[in-house]
This record gives structure tokens, sequence and C-alpha cells, in this order.
């Protein structure tokens, strides 16, 4: 646990990131370019990824995140802010690499991601610090009104990579989505149907490519509701 002089730093951090102006997020192919190859090995990532990760180090690191994600990783599913707590370190890490890099678009969160901020060892740190956090008891949810076409769906078009209670898969990069606040689930699904999530999966786009929006929300919804496990 931090003390109060240890979080100085990143409070002072985060107050300069707010009034001043820092450079834009770069950008760099994804799914629209040619040739797009998912997760194809790149240097960040892979020294990320051998980094012997510190926990510790990371809780003090994910400071600049809490703003946004909770002191505890849970999120806000009311401003579509996902729950980190739990995930696997390796998809947060190729998360907030493509992030860096450009491959995801997300100008509001790379300012706290940015090479400036966090190293790229700050970066598996962080990952594991999230990754130990217990996944919190709650999360938003949908409605509950088509819960069984959800099942249907997820079953026949998801379970094969995210797992069949939505454990995901950490050595393939595949996100744990059990639990996951229903409207971020939403938000993502459609960015990667409709092509705005340039850092998606081929594979994925493919098997949801003919799901309309309720589709979305009745799958979002069933994976809101899974029990997450290891």
């Amino acid at each position: 646990m931090m003390t109060p002089l240890a979080c100085l730093g990143p409070l002072v951090l985060m107050a300069g990131i707010a009034s001043a102006s820092p450079p834009a997020q770069p950008h760099a192919p994804g799914i629209e370019a040619p040739g797009y190859v998912w997760n194809a090995p790149n240097e960040e990532q892979m020294i990320a990824l051998a980094h012997r990760a510190d926990p510790a180090n990371g809780e003090e690191a994910y400071a600049v995140c809490r703003g946004c994600h909770q002191a505890d990783g849970s999120g806000r599913g009311d401003a579509i802010y996902p729950q980190l707590a739990g995930q696997h370190a390796s998809v947060l890490i190729k998360q907030m690499v493509d992030v860096r890099a450009g491959r995801r678009d997300n100008p509001k969160m790379h300012p706290f991601v940015a090479e400036w901020v966090v190293s790229s060892e700050e970066v598996s740190d962080i990952a594991a610090y999230l990754a130990q956090l217990p996944i919190p008891p709650t999360n938003l949810k949908g409605d509950g009104t088509a819960l069984a076409r959800g099942q249907t769906l997820y079953e026949k078009d998801c379970a094969t990579c995210h797992g069949a209670q939505g454990e995901g898969n950490a050595a393939e990069f595949y996100p744990r989505v059990a639990h996951q606040h229903f409207t971020y689930l939403d938000h993502e699904s459609k960015l990667i149907r409709d092509g705005g999530r340039r850092n998606a999966n081929p594979e994925m786009v493919k098997a949801i490519k003919g799901y309309n929006d309720a589709d979305i929300a009745a799958v979002s919804d069933y994976m809101s509701r899974l029990m997450p496990r290891n």
C-alpha cells in the first residue's frame, strides 16, 4: 500500500497531464491496412512480456489510471470504462501497448499510458498488479430480457476463443469477458463489428459481422452475467 508521500508523485503527474496539452496519440496501421496481422510481434510488447513483473511497483504506477478505472480496478459501467481487475496480464499488456503505438485509437487514455508517463516495464508491472486483483462482485448488466438469445450466440460464436465461462485465454491474448460491464462489452463489440476497433482480431470481426445491435446487446448482457473463474 502506498504511503501519502508516495502518492504525491503520481498526483503531481496527473495534474500535469490534465493541465498540459500532451502530444496527440500516434497512428499505426491496423485492421484497415492490407496485410494486417492481428497481434503481430512487436518490440515493446515483447519487452513488457519478458519483464519480470513487480506488482508492488505496478500498484504505484497504476495511480495515473485510478481516476477512470477506480482504485480496485472495477471501472465504471456508466462511463464505459472497463473493469480491469482480474484481467489476464497478457491482454492488458497488449492493449496498453497498442494504445501507446496507435494501433488502438483511444486519445483519452493515451496521455495516461504514454511512454513519457510509464515505461515498458511499468506497463508489465501494472498488468501484473491488476491481474491479481479480485474481480469485483458487482458490475453493470443489461436488462436481462434476451439472455437465451445471448447464450445461443455466445456458445455458437464466442466460446471457442473466450471460453465456456468467459474466462478467456491468457496464452492467446483472448480477454476474460465474464462479469465485464455490459456497456463496455456492447460498445466495443459494435466497434469491432463496424471496423472502428483497429486492433481487432479479424476472426472476431468475421464472427459477429452479421450481428444486429439487438444481437450484440443480448450476447453482451449474457457475458456480463457469466461467473468469472480462473
